[in-house]
């Protein structure tokens, strides 16, 4: 399963927050995230935003538990991201950076991996619900698609409707327009955006593009070097007199040089 999810009866379906509280993370003695505090609200799509090596993807992991952190914790609705009974009892999914379909399934194969492993649900509603999810996407008619037949913005779609199979109350996205030209991209941050206005869900996405992040927003967090510097809407985060942030804002390329 390349998607995370934990699974729940379907009778939840009010998008869930989540807060940080003192996030703490090292790696061989390297500390990655020093002490994050955030606050993530039921129903907004939330975007952290940095630089290469600032913490943001490992911050996504520890969010839906695939990381346990040295100190701190991450609440969903009130309870632990850790505690066994949120496994139960809430609906979270992940669209990793890369998409990771199976290149030997046809896309709807793909799609309803998830209910079909863990035997969910019978086989005809499940192509029910892979249908629906693949339309919501605007992806109806690739269900017997094969993922070489496919162009990388229609992949990612189809990781993004993989992970709706669950209804999710949290979708966090890891880089989801990484390796996309501009229109593809846009494509996809107009899916995010959409789903807000089509479903109950909370998004966080962790994005290096600052057009698609400060379009689809409704609140940014800035991440530097494990911290948070910067935490508001875009316009506050635009207007944030920080040097760090106006330097990731204004900078191209490469954050640590500019050209003279």
């Amino acid at each position: 399963m390349s998607d995370a999810a934990t699974h729940s009866s379907p009778n939840t379906t009010r998008a869930v927050g989540v807060k940080v509280v003192g996030l703490r993370k090292s790696f061989n003695g390297q500390a990655v995230l020093k002490g994050i505090d955030l606050e993530v609200l039921p129903g907004e799509i939330f975007v952290i935003m940095g630089p290469s090596g600032s913490g943001k993807s490992v911050l996504l992991r520890h969010m839906i538990g695939l990381e346990e952190p040295d100190a701190g914790e991450i609440l969903v609705d009130g309870q632990s991201i850790q505690s066994p009974e949120l496994m139960d009892k809430y609906r979270l999914a992940m669209v990793f950076q890369s998409g990771a379909l199976l290149n030997s399934l046809t896309v709807g194969e793909n799609v309803g991996l998830y209910l079909t492993e863990h035997q969910l649900k019978p086989p005809q509603e499940i192509a029910r619900i892979v249908t629906e999810k693949l339309e919501l996407v605007g992806l109806k008619g690739t269900d017997d698609k094969f993922p070489s037949e496919l162009s990388g913005g229609m992949k990612k779609r189809v990781a993004i409707a993989r992970a709706l199979v669950i209804d999710p109350q949290l979708i966090l996205y890891d880089e989801p327009t990484s390796e996309l030209d501009p229109l593809s991209a846009a494509v996809i941050a107009e899916e995010i955006a959409s789903l807000k206005q089509r479903i109950a869900v909370t998004s966080v996405v962790v994005s290096h593009d600052r057009e698609v992040a400060f379009g689809i927003a409704d609140r940014i967090a800035v991440i530097h070097e494990g911290v948070i510097v910067a935490v508001g809407t875009p316009e506050e985060v635009r207007r944030n007199p920080d040097s760090i942030v106006q330097k990731f804002l204004n900078t191209n390329f490469n954050f640590h040089h500019r050209k003279t």
